[in-house]
């Protein structure tokens, strides 16, 4: 059995690549040991994860309501409704998924792929009847593998009240008391959508702050809604072990303000995600595996072996889902033999919590580690009139500009559609616009769009409703 183009893995980067592939005229076959196309993000990740995410907004938006003088009766959860709405979802996203595939005659095998060599895959388990033989060859293959949550063998102690995203995304049920171990972005969306479920949550945090890396002015509002929301948010504190005890989880914890033994009804440990690369059989190829288990390529995403190109969380940070889908897009048009390169200036981030933090480009704190000089505008949105109607101010929308050119190089938002709203940012980075571009382009009113326009007004000294006028 042969194929011109083989993709091993049917992730977000894995069917976007196979799927144009296919649409440049190439003979393609998708491997994936999963029924079901989509991978970690569509089945176990950020799919699940947002739509349970919308059921703790609304959740959050009915409370809040009270302060209007709107009253609803506290809700009652069906978790076994909720559950299956969340299947719905997933199910409809990669059913549709198997129809494009099919449509774009893209041959699916239900089977892990291990590489005998350089040009050959040895098809092991799932559906037989997907595959003619269990050896594929092929001209090029394109490795998809992603990544799987990090759980450090110390936290594995086989108790299913241990989990990882993928426990917790299960929503076996509702836990009167949480633990989240980390602090990252993994950590406080499940812990959110816990917390409005009416779990008791509480998070430890080995660092000093949380979402380690991210700009600090961003963090701020979402930890201070946090600590609200939250039981209570431990900084600086160690788990030092785990022991299940009957129908609880009992962790010993050393921090500055919690510590000595605990018990929770779950413990969900969020501490980051590895590249699946390992027990793959690369060993029998040239591909190049660096010492923290990411694959080596280059801009064309063409690793070590001349007839394997790799994508996506496999290949290294960031790990997200739209990186991968256009690295995908960039092997498959190389294969194709198009003049492509990933060659990126904003890679956006988004951490979907209450409120919600987007950045793209360059951060304050990457241009301080560079010796880099910039300027930085900022807006609060206690001066946005659309987000004093909401009833959320609790928002910063932040320029990072070069003094020299005035070009915007990085921007970062917190508030309630953060999300939403980076996108124009990434633009803006990409055409290479002055802060001045963006500021003079007319945008909606009253919208929080609008913000994005008002922190270049910032900069250059012209805001309405800020009076910060630009030193000459």
């Amino acid at each position: 059995m042969h194929s011109q183009v083989v993709v091993l893995g049917g992730g977000p980067g894995g069917y976007a690549a196979a799927f144009l592939a296919a649409d440049l005229g190439l003979e393609v076959a998708l491997v994936e040991a999963d029924p079901r196309l989509g991978g970690t993000c569509l089945l176990r990740g950020c799919i699940p994860s947002k739509a349970l995410l919308h059921v703790a907004k609304v959740l959050t938006e009915a409370e809040e309501m009270a302060e209007w003088g709107v009253e609803f009766s506290k809700p009652k959860i069906n978790i076994d409704r909720v559950r299956a709405r969340k299947e719905h979802v997933i199910d409809t996203l990669s059913g549709g998924l198997a129809q494009l595939a099919s449509r774009r005659k893209v041959k699916r095998i239900h089977a892990r792929g291990l590489f005998v060599d350089s040009n050959t895959l040895q098809l092991e388990g799932g559906d037989k009847d997907t595959y003619e033989s269990e050896r594929l060859t092929f001209d090029h293959c394109i490795l998809a593998t992603g990544s799987v949550p990090a759980m450090p063998k110390v936290f594995d102690i086989g108790s299913p009240r241990v989990m990882d995203s993928t426990g917790a995304l299960a929503l076996e049920e509702i836990p009167e008391t949480l633990l989240v171990v980390g602090g990252g972005y993994i950590g406080l969306e499940m812990g959110t959508v816990y917390a409005e479920l009416g779990s008791a949550v509480s998070v430890v945090e080995l660092t000093d702050g949380l979402l380690p890396g991210a700009d600090r002015d961003l963090v701020k509002p979402l930890e201070k809604r946090v600590r609200e929301r939250f039981v209570g948010v431990h900084l600086g504190t160690k788990v030092v072990g785990l022991k299940g005890v009957g129908d609880k989880v009992a962790v010993d914890l050393d921090g500055p303000e919690m510590s000595g033994t605990h018990n929770f009804d779950r413990v969900l440990i969020s501490i980051g995600r590895r590249p699946v690369s390992s027990g793959l059989g690369l060993e029998n190829t040239k591909v190049v595996v660096n010492d923290r288990g990411f694959v080596e390529v280059d801009n064309q995403q063409r690793t070590a072996d001349p007839t394997i190109l790799a994508i996506g969380d496999v290949v290294g940070d960031p790990m997200l889902a739209h990186k991968a889908s256009a690295e995908g897009k960039v092997a498959a048009e190389v294969l194709a033999g198009e003049p492509a390169a990933f060659e990126v200036a904003a890679i956006p981030a988004v951490v979907f919590t209450d409120p919600e933090i987007a950045w793209a480009g360059l951060t304050v704190e990457e241009a301080k580690a560079a010796g880099r000089k910039v300027t930085v505008a900022q807006y609060p949105w206690q001066a946005s009139g659309r987000a004093i109607a909401n009833g959320r101010t609790d928002g910063l929308t932040k320029w990072i500009v070069d003094p020299e050119t005035d070009r915007v190089i990085g921007c970062g938002i917190v508030g309630a559609g953060a999300g939403e709203l980076i996108a124009e940012a990434v633009l803006a980075i990409e055409m290479g616009c002055q802060i001045r571009d963006v500021a003079d382009s007319v945008h909606p009113h009253p919208t929080l769009s609008e913000t994005v326009a008002f922190a270049g007004e910032v900069h250059l000294g012209t805001a309405t409703e800020v009076y910060r006028p630009k030193r000459k």
